[in-house]
């Protein structure tokens, strides 16, 4: 199943309405004053955004994140510690997470967990606070991040060629992975068990129970290693 960001045809019916339309001057006057304000809004944004907030830049709103629950945390740690030990023994790239900004066209987001090849990375410098759209996005959901993580989120991802995107519930234990087909995502896989196989980060693959079992995490965490 692969669910698209907005349909092609939505996009060519609304310039259609709107070209044969005599308010389309009158609309394109006010479309320019509403992308300027919204610009302005996001400079100011980027300008006062401190490093001890969690916060990102939404269609036009600065939304401020509470603390996460301890699960929460504990679920991204543990793939976390297991993508950057894994990534860091291949020299495959960077392993960014929780405040570590991507910029894409209109929106700033801070996804729990991101991977961005060898490539992309050797560009970064040490003083860098923005960063372009990387190749793998994990979301760990929570109630008060569920609907941006599966809507604007997951529209933005995919029209900027984020290849791969994962949300992980930490209450029911589940792992969703999509990948990016033609304009929107396919669904690869959801599980509560069995084995995840990235399509970016060349060569990793973990049992999925290893993001909820500490113990199977260990056991992982030894393998990829002993591996490497």
């Amino acid at each position: 199943m692969t669910i698209p960001i907005l349909e092609k045809t939505t996009e060519n019916q609304l310039l259609e309405q709107l070209l044969r339309s005599p308010r389309l001057p009158a609309v394109a006057e006010q479309l320019g004053a509403l992308v300027a304000d919204e610009t302005a809004r996001r400079q100011h944004f980027i300008d006062t955004v401190l490093e001890s907030e969690k916060a990102e830049f939404i269609n036009g709103e600065k939304v401020v994140h509470s603390p996460v629950k301890l699960l929460h945390n504990v679920t991204a740690k543990r793939l976390l510690v297991l993508m950057d030990a894994y990534v860091g023994a291949h020299d495959l790239g960077y392993v960014g997470y929780e405040k570590l900004m991507v910029s894409l066209t209109r929106n700033d987001y801070e996804p729990d967990i991101c991977f961005f090849n060898a490539a992309t990375a050797a560009t970064f410098q040490p003083d860098q606070m923005r960063f372009p759209a990387p190749d793998l996005a994990v979301e760990v959901l929570s109630a008060s991040t569920e609907a941006n993580d599966r809507g604007i989120k997951f529209e933005d991802y995919a029209a900027h060629g984020v290849v791969e995107y994962w949300l992980i519930n930490p209450d029911t234990e589940t792992v969703e992975q999509y990948r990016l087909s033609g304009n929107g995502y396919e669904l690869v896989m959801k599980a509560q068990t069995g084995e995840l196989h990235s399509s970016v980060v060349p060569g990793f693959v973990i049992p999925v129970r290893a993001i909820f079992d500490d113990a199977i995490n260990r056991a992982t965490l030894a393998q990829l290693l002993a591996a490497g």
